[in-house]
């Protein structure tokens, strides 16, 4: 069959056909349809969840030759779903239970079929919601550091990785990343957006030389360092948590791994920060002062896990002769310093540019104003600050003045 974009009318007879060919006909032949969902939140594609009366689910993904946040003005090839599907199936090779289950993949319409993950909650609606199941900041630092090992020179043999990274390039979804996130933001373009009363803060980021200078380098790290097939876009909005009665996260799983290729580790630690630090903001503008706090905290708790991870895998390097335990630690203590200027990167985007997070547009103009203000001082100080203490309590004690000073203003 030729591309079509798939309605809720024939996902019965879709399922269907699919269920003779895929390794996974248990999932996927579900039985009698109870009822098809569409999820209308993504910004690039089509998503519906199919419940059988049997209460078994799944989740069907297709990807549009557009942008569905823009529409047909914006084309873009549906590959992306053969990146997504081919990613989190490796992913799920190196961080087992970290990743949702990919059930089949169709390449003539470009439809991932996957595990339903309705008894999840996204991890963004929760922080917004007042809640902080424990344990998914240290989850998502343990899978960067299985995904930054296991898919790397580290774990991979050199013919190998090379297919790998040639399999991997994703040109649609990086030109993407390399314009809303490194570039766009620090010029006047179509695409910007922000309150009038935040126009003096978006002009200092603009006439920021130094910070600039900074974001050049950002790009460049972004676009050059083909060090592990990273997620490329992991924020609080595309983990799953499901969450038990003691509180604690009895699954956590990462989930839209479209923008995935071989890149930089230190983006995707860059991108959680930057969400945690958009979150704080937000509980600093609702005077909610302690649970602003428990959100930068995630910080901590994500490099600490990242850090152990990575170095229990150490001893499993394929190639002891020269990359010792002090190659080792220079290693971390550069992804440590590259993820304060992702983070600040990506903070800057999220107020500035388009795709913006419900975490800051939720919010009643008049505090609106104040949080973006202390996310982009944020993310200009913290572009400043990176090299002269890069540990994760210094970018907390940063972000908690800079943001209560904003939140005052």
């Amino acid at each position: 069959m030729e591309y079509t974009i798939l309605t809720v009318d024939e996902i019965p007879a879709y399922l269907a056909g699919r269920v003779q060919d895929s390794p996974y006909a248990e999932q996927l032949d579900i039985g009698e349809i109870d009822s098809i969902k569409e999820v209308g939140d993504g910004n690039l594609n089509l998503v519906f969840i199919v419940r059988a009366v049997s209460g078994m689910g799944v989740v069907l993904k297709q990807s549009l030759p557009y942008v569905r946040l823009v529409g047909p003005d914006w084309p873009m090839t549906p590959e992306r779903a053969r990146i997504e599907a081919t990613t989190t199936k490796l992913h799920a090779e190196v961080a087992t239970g970290l990743v949702p289950l990919i059930y089949d993949f169709d390449p003539k319409r470009y439809i991932i079929a996957m595990e339903d993950l309705s008894d999840h909650t996204v991890w963004r609606t929760a922080l917004n919601a007042g809640d902080h199941p424990t344990g998914v900041a240290a989850a998502m630092g343990t899978y960067i550091a299985k995904v930054a090992f296991g898919t790397s020179l580290f774990a991979v043999d050199t013919e190998e990785l090379a297919l790998r990274k040639e399999r991997a390039q994703n040109p649609d979804l990086c030109s993407i990343s390399e314009d809303l996130v490194f570039t766009e933001p620090y010029v006047d373009s179509d695409r910007n957006s922000y309150l009038e009363s935040n126009e003096p803060d978006v002009h200092a980021i603009a006439n920021d030389s130094e910070l600039k200078l900074e974001m050049a380098q950002a790009k460049w790290i972004f676009m050059t360092h083909a060090e592990a097939l990273i997620h490329g876009d992991l924020h609080t909005g595309s983990v799953m948590v499901k969450t038990g009665s003691t509180g604690a996260a009895e699954s956590s799983k990462a989930f839209d791994s479209e923008f995935a290729f071989y890149g930089p580790v230190a983006f995707d630690l860059g991108a959680l920060w930057a969400n945690y630090s958009i979150a704080a903001s937000r509980a600093y503008a609702l005077g909610e002062d302690e649970r602003a706090k428990k959100c930068l905290l995630l910080t901590e708790e994500t490099w600490v896990s990242f850090d152990a991870e990575f170095r229990r895998l150490w001893p499993e390097r394929t190639d002891k002769r020269m990359y010792s335990d002090y190659f080792l630690n220079s290693l971390l203590s550069k992804w440590r310093e590259e993820t304060w200027l992702f983070a600040s990167a990506k903070m800057i985007r999220r107020i500035i540019g388009l795709a913006k997070t419900s975490d800051i547009e939720t919010l009643e103009p008049q505090l609106r104003e104040g949080a973006a203000r202390g996310v982009l001082q944020l993310g200009q100080a913290a572009t400043k600050s990176r090299k002269s203490d890069s540990n994760p309590r210094a970018f907390v004690d940063l972000a908690q003045a800079v943001l209560t000073r904003a939140r005052t203003n």
